[in-house]
Parts: C-alpha cells; structure tokens; sequence
C-alpha cells in the first residue's frame, strides 16, 4: 500500500469552488483559506444541502489511488481537510480530520443523495502531518488514513460504481468561521489497493 506513488503537482488540478486566498509554502506547500460557510453536506439530520467548499481536483480513474496530505493545525468547531472524491453534486465522498464537540475525529462523509457521517476521535494527531488515502478497485472506495509514519487505518468501505467518471483531490472548508488556512503538504497518486485487509 502506498508502492508506485508519483507526486501530483498542485498546478496539475482544477479547483472546484475557489477558496478564498491560495499560497504556495516556502517547502512547497500549499497554503488554503476557504471562505467562511463553506461546506458539503446533503440533507440529512441537519436539512441543508450545502455544496461550496473548495477543492483542487485531478481525474480518479478506476484502478487508483490517491494520497493527500496536510497538518493537524486547526481547533475551531466543524474546521476540516482531507481528500474529496466527486462524481456529482448527488455523489460523493470527503474523508479527512474534521474538528467536532472540542476534538479533532478522523471520518468519512459518504453521498448517494443524502450524506451520512462517521467519525472517530484522534486527539493524539494534533500537530502532526495527516495523510488520507482514497482507493477506487472494482466497486468500491477505500479510505484509510494516518498520522506521520504510523500505521494505516481503515476509515470507510464505501461503494463507488466502476463506470463512474470521478475527480478527487485535497479540500478543505470552514463551515462556521473565518480566517481557516490549511497548510496542505502532499498529493500523490498511484495504483489501488491490492486488497482490503493487508495480508
């Protein structure tokens, strides 16, 4: 997992919904301020669709993955980053570290319509560089994510169909504040998972 990996420069994608201020960092990050309500989400629980938050997208064809990177520097309610997977405004995956209730929760939102939401705190992440990794094998989407040099965790099995033109990338938003700057610092891609479970 992670084998093959080629570098995916920032000039390389689109922004789907531009944030606010874009900067490149003296290592080669990439420094992104979302506006202030940004946010995607579709009906459940909460009644809104929401459907503006930035994000630099690439094709994600069947049969690979992605990685992005960035760190674990924010603390206000609802601040977030990590990959999205976009088919359409009706289907679609974001997974990253989202801060909720005080503390900062690894999870996936997954959307075929309506949103459903999982989560899982990881306090002990705070400060560190976060990667999530999204793979697209057969019918299915893989999220897994970790912090620095540790360990995969699996995030979210979801189903994505093989035929589905798709786009993924780094996004961020801030659904309820100002001022929101992830510092972004990797994207890369490759081939897909082997397998689900490691051998």
């Amino acid at each position: 997992m992670g084998d093959g990996l080629l570098t995916v420069d920032w000039a390389e994608g689109e922004w789907w919904n531009e944030p606010l201020r874009v900067e490149d960092g003296p290592a080669g990050e990439l420094l992104v301020e979302p506006a202030e309500g940004s946010d995607l989400w579709r009906h459940t629980s909460y009644g809104f669709v929401h459907d503006d938050a930035p994000a630099l997208l690439a094709p994600f064809p069947a049969g690979s993955a992605v990685e992005v990177s960035f760190r674990l520097d924010y603390t206000e309610q609802f601040d977030q980053a990590g990959v999205l997977v976009r088919v359409d405004e009706r289907t679609w995956v974001k997974a990253g570290v989202e801060v909720s209730d005080g503390q900062p929760q690894v999870g996936a939102v997954v959307t075929r319509e309506f949103s459903d939401w999982s989560v899982a705190p990881v306090l002990e992440w705070v400060g560190q560089e976060i990667t999530v990794r999204a793979s697209r094998a057969w019918d299915a989407l893989t999220v897994r994510a970790r912090a620095d040099g540790e360990p995969w965790r699996l995030v979210r099995l979801a189903p994505l169909d093989p035929a589905a033109t798709a786009t993924a990338g780094p996004y961020c938003c801030a659904p309820t504040r100002a001022g929101l700057r992830v510092r972004f610092t990797g994207w890369r891609r490759g081939p897909a998972d082997a397998a689900l479970h490691p051998e």
